[in-house]
């Protein structure tokens, strides 16, 4: 059996716990984590070993107002009303200060809607449908990741530099595939006016049908594909579109292709030469804070992060800044906490935005290849996403007024 340092640190602190007895318990500052445990557990795993690999850091240091910071982990299976009923247990019964967590944005979007009517801070870590910041946002909601809007205008970025002028696209049939779809055709026809979309398909989320999915876009004849399809989705429409070669002769843009949960279970069948958005674990520089990161979590956990790991250490890294930015807990200290804050984390500074609470965390853009069997990212660039976000005039148009 392998001791770890965090194996060691839970075995203190429930030494300390049996000899402190409740109070210990009742003294800790208490975050609620939603998400999809069993349903996402490739990506909600690594997730949760980065919050757990960050909280080890925190609480060492000497936690968060001088109390330990602790997670309450709930699984939702996936499923809107069940992360609500699990949300206002967490609020009522668990005394947790705040709500983090979620992927899947249908999730989210609840979540965040229970959160402006319960008054209730929520940082949605993970999910990307713009309208969570944007055209439904709230006071009481933040998000960490960079959004879909964010996303696709990088790649949008890199479609405009080439001479494609017909595109296809290919996206779940959910607000996160929406808002994909929808912002990088608006980003790409800014930057190109002659692009033309000459088809939109739409599976149901892992229920993709991708025979008949690359058959439709074939038949449209674009130069260039945007895919956001991700997880089991992606494998099926990479082998369908690889074996009839869908791929040949064009450019395709792939929307978290390159994030090792889902370019990893692909292997040698991972596509060659996409542009996509991932995270290049495995070719960061010594001495860079990325590179500490990685490091840190090998020798934890003894194997490699994903982008679920990164985003799940700034997570922690982005409620203990606001906590401790606030002096307390209160839902309105909380919200000042968060509004302007800075966090130091493993990509560089990031900044939470007063104007639609969304944080300028950006993403890692490059080109996949297969080496040693194994799909991964080249020639990758790490763009900042405050780069990709709409002006305060325009934010002010999007946002709900208060």
């Amino acid at each position: 059996m392998r001791v770890t340092r965090r194996g060691l640190l839970t075995g203190a602190m429930a030494a300390l716990t049996l000899s402190a007895g409740s109070a210990m318990a009742e003294d800790t500052i208490k975050i609620g984590e939603i998400n999809h445990y069993k349903r996402m557990a490739a990506f909600a795993g690594p997730y949760k070993l980065g919050i757990e690999l960050a909280l080890e850091e925190v609480n060492t240091a000497g936690g968060v107002l001088g109390k330990p910071l602790e997670f309450i982990f709930r699984d939702d299976q996936g499923k809107p009303g069940e992360a609500v009923k699990i949300a206002e247990e967490l609020m009522t019964r668990e005394g947790t200060v705040m709500l983090t967590g979620t992927i899947l944005s249908n999730i989210g979007l609840a979540i965040s809607s229970l959160a402006a009517e319960k008054g209730y801070v929520y940082l949605a870590s993970e999910p990307l449908a713009d309208s969570i910041v944007w055209e439904k946002g709230n006071e009481y909601t933040f998000r960490l990741r960079a959004s879909t809007y964010m996303q696709a205008a990088m790649l949008a970025e890199e479609a405009s530099k080439t001479d494609a002028k017909t595109f296809a696209t290919i996206a779940p049939n959910y607000a996160y595939g929406k808002d994909a779809v929808a912002a990088f055709k608006k980003a790409l026809t800014a930057l190109k006016p002659d692009v033309e979309f000459v088809t939109e398909q739409w599976p149901a989320l892992f229920k993709i049908d991708a025979g008949a999915e690359v058959q439709a876009i074939e038949r449209a004849k674009p130069d260039a594909i945007y895919n956001v399809t991700f997880g089991g989705d992606l494998a099926k429409f990479v082998r369908e579109g690889t074996t009839r070669g869908l791929f040949d002769g064009r450019q395709v843009y792939g929307l978290l292709t390159g994030e090792p949960e889902y370019l990893d279970p692909l292997k040698d069948e991972a596509p060659e030469g996409w542009t996509v958005t991932g995270y290049p674990w495995y070719d960061f520089s010594e001495g860079g804070s990325n590179k500490a990161f990685v490091d840190a979590y090998i020798t934890e956990y003894g194997e490699r992060p994903g982008i679920g790991s990164l985003v799940g250490y700034m997570t922690v890294q982005s409620i203990a800044a606001a906590i401790t930015r606030a002096g307390a807990t209160d839902a309105d200290s909380l919200i000042a906490g968060f509004k302007g804050l800075d966090v130091e984390t493993p990509v560089g500074k990031i900044h939470f935005r007063e104007q639609d609470h969304q944080a300028t965390m950006g993403a890692f853009v490059g080109t996949t290849t297969v080496k040693d069997g194994v799909g991964v990212m080249e020639d990758w660039l790490y763009k900042d996403g405050a780069d990709y976000l709409p002006s305060d005039e325009e934010v002010a148009k999007l946002r709900p007024s208060k």
